[in-house]
């Protein structure tokens, strides 16, 4: 054979005759190295740690089948900067990927030859092991993946801001004086627990015209005075200023520390960072705070947690009222859940026990409150030609006029438009509901043989041919209003010389002042006017309560109270008029000011009809075979059951949709293995490679 021709690699070539051999052997050819000795190093060989060279690796894949920890070597040139929580790089089916390292070990139950790390990212702990827990808690509540909770809850990293010199730990505050919770039951001993350590539970029922930023910074403070960290989380960034300017006026500048998702990266992560390494006490922030790794936690407090804002809208979609829930639980220290209103949620938690309601007597509430006026739909219009054409009722054309006397502002709240529009009863205005699964009735659209379709339940899809008002018997139905599409201008038309501001989606106030002025808002933006609203007009209350979802009376309540708590005492001249019927409990709970009833009537209507909070519900939203093909591999606990599915959008002629969805419910009590069996059908569907997307939810806020 000849040199040039070297033989194929899977052949061994024939032995060369001795004058051949040598020319075979080009000149420059290297010498084979030599075998290392028994305990000599190999060079360029990687050498294993010392001890606990067996690292185990949260890899940053978002897949439900490889949702748990590998098993890496760990180099000896990494031995010391390769510690429990920090960032790795390391190579896993071919490409490199980010990893944090949860711990260290002498051994590995893997059989085969581990892979060495590749690199330490960074040596800065992010992940304590409290953090780790947590995050896994949370993973399995909503069967999700820990590498999507994680990235909710640690921050990019920043390499400057590491380098940079760490924070000294602020001095312990001074415990405040706390009168203002002397006007509510059980206020006093909240914050005397707070003071001793110990755990307190409590859903607080703020007073209308509470100065209640500055109430939850005295409860933070009290929490810090004991040497205990805090987090307040509130639903935006104008809660968040207020909030933040209340707690360092108490605790000082260095010891409280804003953290919200619209920061640059580096202040982000410095922050971050300043509140993990301990230097910062309190913590305020929305809802990416209700991870902050405070040091030793004392409390933690969510305000307002029956708005939409505290819901996270990345997979596992995790609530941030049950993450604090399972931090206060897990870290033996107090929850405090604050509103004007109160969800069944909280009253799920009062009711059980769990928490102890913090509420003001009722003769300190009339003092407080303003005078609530409900006029019905088919109100009087105020005589005025300008008023007419605003549709302003006559009492709220008064009550406006007499707040620009008094010299203060008016509030008028104004429903969003674009609203889904449902149906009610055409006699009482009752909202429509499935007679199978107690779900919202809609008209589908389309036709069969030239006549309308009949209309059919939103969550199930099974259509009602024979609708009967389960409250007055009518068979009639009626469209409910969709929004409200009077503006501003016409408005102010009503009243002529008086300043008109608007506050919504566009521009959102934070305050105004106490000057004569027309507020327009949507409700959600009302600003804090200077001396509290003469009066404030909450118009179409059909436009709230005619939605139909599962939460519309305690949205519409929780939305009414906010802009109502804004207004003067009665004493003072302050009135709220409500466009809705007096007899409805809504309109009744706002007049009594008593969210309390309201919470626990909407609470055993759904523990009798079957929905959340007390049952758990899993939406499955996809494409028709893949919400098929996952509810087929799903193996439900006893007591679950199946809604739907049904399409979302538009059908076609035919009756398909190009996406659907199901609803799944189980028990309160097998919340926990309905999350483990989404999990695993997740799980299995992620390792067969489904190509379609599916979107899986547990705990949604809404049912629509």
């Amino acid at each position: 054979m000849s040199s040039s021709e070297p033989a194929a690699l899977w052949e061994l070539p024939e032995e060369p005759p001795p004058a051949a051999a040598k020319a075979a052997v080009p000149s420059r050819a290297r010498k084979p190295s030599k075998a290392p000795k028994p305990g000599e190093k190999a060079k360029g060989a990687q050498q294993p740690a010392p001890e606990r060279s067996v690292a185990r690796i949260v890899v940053d894949i978002p897949l439900a089948h490889l949702d748990r920890t590998f098993d890496y070597r760990v180099p000896e040139k990494l031995h010391e900067t390769a510690v429990p929580g920090c960032r790795v790089r390391v190579r896993f089916a071919g490409q490199l990927v980010d990893g944090y390292l949860v711990e260290r070990a002498e051994t590995s139950d893997y059989g085969s030859k581990l892979a060495f790390l590749d690199r330490v990212t960074s040596a800065e702990p992010v992940l304590t092991p409290s953090l780790h827990a947590l995050c896994r808690a949370v993973a399995d509540r909503y069967g999700g993946t820990l590498s999507d909770v994680l990235r909710l809850a640690i921050p990019p990293r920043h390499a400057k801001v590491e380098g940079e010199p760490p924070a000294s730990l602020a001095a312990f505050p001074e415990a405040p004086d706390a009168e203002a919770w002397a006007r509510y039951q059980r206020g006093p001993a909240f914050l005397e627990a707070l003071a001793e350590g110990k755990p307190a539970n409590a859903v607080w029922q703020a007073l209308p015209g509470e100065d209640w930023p500055r109430r939850l910074a005295e409860a933070a403070a009290t929490a810090a005075a004991a040497g205990h960290g805090a987090v307040l989380v509130v639903p935006d960034h104008r809660d968040l200023t207020r909030v933040h300017e209340a707690c360092v006026s108490l605790v000082g500048a260095d010891g409280v520390v804003a953290l919200i998702a619209g920061l640059g990266p580096a202040e982000r992560y410095r922050r971050w960072l300043a509140v993990l390494r301990g230097a910062v006490r309190v913590v305020v922030g929305t809802r990416a705070a209700m991870f902050a790794p405070v040091a030793e936690p004392g409390l933690f407090v969510v305000w307002d947690d029956g708005d939409d804002l505290h819901l996270d809208q990345h997979a596992p979609y995790p609530h941030v009222r049950d993450v604090l829930m399972d931090r206060a639980h897990t870290a033996k220290a107090s929850l405090l859940v604050g509103g004007f209103a109160r969800t069944a949620e909280a009253q799920l938690l009062v009711e059980s026990g769990w928490a102890a309601p913090v509420l003001a007597d009722r003769t300190v509430l009339r003092t407080a409150a303003p005078r609530v006026t409900p006029v019905g739909e088919d109100f009087d219009v105020a005589r005025d030609e300008a008023a007419r054409v605003a549709r302003l009722p006559a009492v709220a054309f008064e009550a406006a006029r007499q707040a620009f006397a008094a010299g203060v502002p008016t509030l008028i709240q104004v429903p969003r438009r674009g609203y889904v529009p449902g149906l009610a009863c055409g006699n009482c205005r009752t909202p429509a509901h499935c007679r199978r699964c107690a779900g919202p009735l809609a008209l589908p659209g389309g036709s069969i043989d030239g006549r309308p379709k009949p209309p059919a339940c939103r969550w199930c899809g099974v259509p009602e041919t024979a609708f009967r008002c389960a409250a007055c018997g009518s068979v009639r139905l009626r469209a409910v209003i969709v929004g409200a599409k009077r503006t501003a201008e016409e408005l102010g038309r009503a009243f002529p010389g008086v300043p008109v501001r608007t506050s919504g989606a566009t521009e959102v106030l934070a305050s105004v002042p106490g000057k004569p002025a027309l507020v327009v808002c949507t409700p959600g933006a009302e600003p804090v006017a200077e001396g509290g609203y003469g009066a404030a007009l909450l118009l179409d209350g059909w436009a709230l309560l005619g939605r139909q979802d599962l939460r519309a009376g305690e949205e519409t309540l929780r939305r009414w109270m906010a802009a109502a708590a804004l207004v003067r005492p009665a004493s003072s001249g302050g009135r709220v008029i409500v466009g809705a019927e007096a007899g409805m409990a809504v309109v009744q709970a706002l007049v009594r000011w008593d969210p309390a009833w309201h919470a626990s009537q909407e609470l055993a209507e759904r523990q009798e009809l079957g929905f959340p909070p007390a049952m758990r519900m899993a939406s499955v939203e996809g494409t028709p075979d893949a919400v098929a093909a996952l509810l087929d591999d799903l193996p439900l606990p006893p007591s679950g059951e199946v809604l739907g599915p049904v399409p979302l959008g538009e059908v076609d002629e035919e009756g398909n949709a190009e996406r659907e969805r199901a609803l799944v419910r189980v028990s309160r009590a097998e919340g926990k293995a309905l999350a483990a069996a989404i999990h695993a059908a997740a799980a299995r569907r992620d390792a067969r490679k489904a190509p379609e997307p599916i979107r899986i939810q547990l705990d949604p806020m809404e049912l629509i």
